[in-house]
Parts: C-alpha cells; sequence; structure tokens
C-alpha cells in the first residue's frame, strides 16, 4: 500500500513536498517513482530513484525538484521548488506495480 500527502494549493514560485509511506519490510529493495497526471493529460513520469539512491528526472522538472527516500521510515519525497503552473496535476507514488490514491497539487499564476 502506498499513502501519498503533502499537496495542496502554492503560488507559482512557491514550493511543496510531496510525501508517500510504503507498507511492507522490502522497502529499500525497490525503485520508487513519482508521476502526475493533469487534466486530459497522460500520466507521466516525474522522477525515480532506484534502490542504490540513483534519481533521474523529466525533462520538465530538472533542477527544480529532487526525489528522495528514507528506507528506515518506508518513505519517498518529491521536493517542489520554484514551481509553475503547469505543474498543476494529480501526483502519485508508484512501486512496480502498486501506486497511491494520487494527491493533488494545484499551482496558482
Amino acid at each position: 500500500q502506498l499513502v501519498e500527502s503533502g499537496g495542496g494549493l502554492v503560488q507559482a514560485g512557491g514550493s511543496l513536498r510531496l510525501s508517500c509511506v510504503a507498507s511492507g519490510r522490502t522497502f529499500s529493495s525497490y525503485a520508487m517513482s513519482w508521476f502526475r497526471q493533469a487534466p486530459g493529460k497522460e500520466r507521466e513520469l516525474v522522477a525515480q530513484i532506484s534502490s542504490g539512491g540513483s534519481t533521474l528526472y523529466a525533462d520538465s522538472v530538472k533542477g527544480r525538484f529532487t526525489i528522495s527516500r528514507d528506507n528506515a521510515k518506508n518513505r519517498v519525497y518529491l521536493q517542489m521548488n520554484s514551481l509553475k503552473p503547469e505543474d498543476t496535476a494529480v501526483y502519485y507514488c508508484n512501486r512496480a506495480s502498486y501506486w497511491g490514491q494520487g494527491t493533488q497539487v494545484t499551482v496558482s499564476s
């Protein structure tokens, strides 16, 4: 089970930190990802962190977003800075075939 939190409404240029907590005792063995889906658009990969800590980002968020993980707490985070209205979407936590329920991020201009 994956449960996201931390979404909300923020002005352009602001910051938010998303958090996802995962159940299970093998959290550290899995890559974790954040996806997002805006209205009328397909779900897209935002960021991923491997079990070893390697990261990758969508070009649209490079330099603004940072993914991290705390294996002791079974958590993955997405720090989002310099937010833009086009970042508005529902953000989902993902591990393999499992998805969270999503958390809404709205960035006003």
